[in-house]
């Protein structure tokens, strides 16, 4: 898939996220990530009717469990055709590597998997202090995307502030998905490790994920667009 810009729709219900994307016109399909607020409230069915409205669908339920059982949750999760799916690095290569065998369909095809290196909310000093991490935070981040990588993942979920790095390391085609992206006049909210969208794209982003910019903004589809325009730089 090429670089594109993917809408995260975090909203409690599937009657606003309907009618957010129903202000898209014709053609005009964003990429849109389900998280977990939306899946908790309305289940595998508003996947199912997205991806029926000819969308792409980044799943983003951050798996993390011994590795059988990821191995069995992926195994449904594949059943939903969506286009990506993750889970957390920190679950170690034995419950990536599981993951793996669990989204694999008995043809061969499954939606790209990625692995969450450190929340775009995390800090140095939060990992240090409440994680009780002491490496600095891109080394965290550079060991887990490389561990990923090892398990046979397509690319990791990390901060853009990252996103080269992880590329040299792990090769041009590792993909990174970066959420932690803001306008240069919007307001950072929770986020910690953000940058532009422009930005993003001159640090080696392959997607980014924005959310609140577009969904809360005025005029959604103008916000959107206007992601799209800084990022693939058109």
């Amino acid at each position: 898939m090429a670089r594109d810009v993917i809408a995260a729709l975090d909203f409690e219900n599937k009657e606003k996220t309907l009618a957010f994307l129903d202000q898209f016109e014709g053609t005009e399909k964003p990429f849109v990530k389900i998280g977990m607020e939306l899946f908790y409230a309305e289940g595998p069915q508003v996947v199912r009717e997205i991806k029926a409205r000819g969308h792409k669908i980044f799943l983003d339920l951050k798996l993390h469990d011994i590795p059988n059982t990821v191995k069995k949750a992926m195994a449904v999760l594949s059943r939903l055709d969506v286009d990506m799916v993750n889970l957390h690095a920190a679950g170690t290569r034995a419950m990536m590597e599981a993951a793996l065998e669990g989204l694999t369909r008995s043809d061969g095809s499954r939606p790209l998997l990625l692995a969450v290196t450190q929340l775009t909310s995390t800090s140095q000093e939060r990992m240090t202090q409440e994680l009780l991490i002491d490496r600095p935070l891109d080394q965290v981040v550079l060991a887990y995307a490389k561990n990923a990588a090892a398990a046979g993942l397509d690319g990791v979920v990390c901060s853009p502030l990252e996103a080269g790095q992880v590329h040299t390391a792990c090769g041009d085609k590792f993909l990174t998905v970066t959420p932690g992206v803001r306008f240069a006049d919007g307001d950072v909210g929770d986020q910690v490790r953000v940058t532009t969208p422009e930005r993003a794209r001159q640090l080696g982003s392959d997607y980014i994920v924005v959310g609140r910019p577009i969904t809360q903004a005025a005029d959604p589809v103008a916000a959107y667009r206007r992601a799209v325009k800084e990022f693939l730089g058109q």
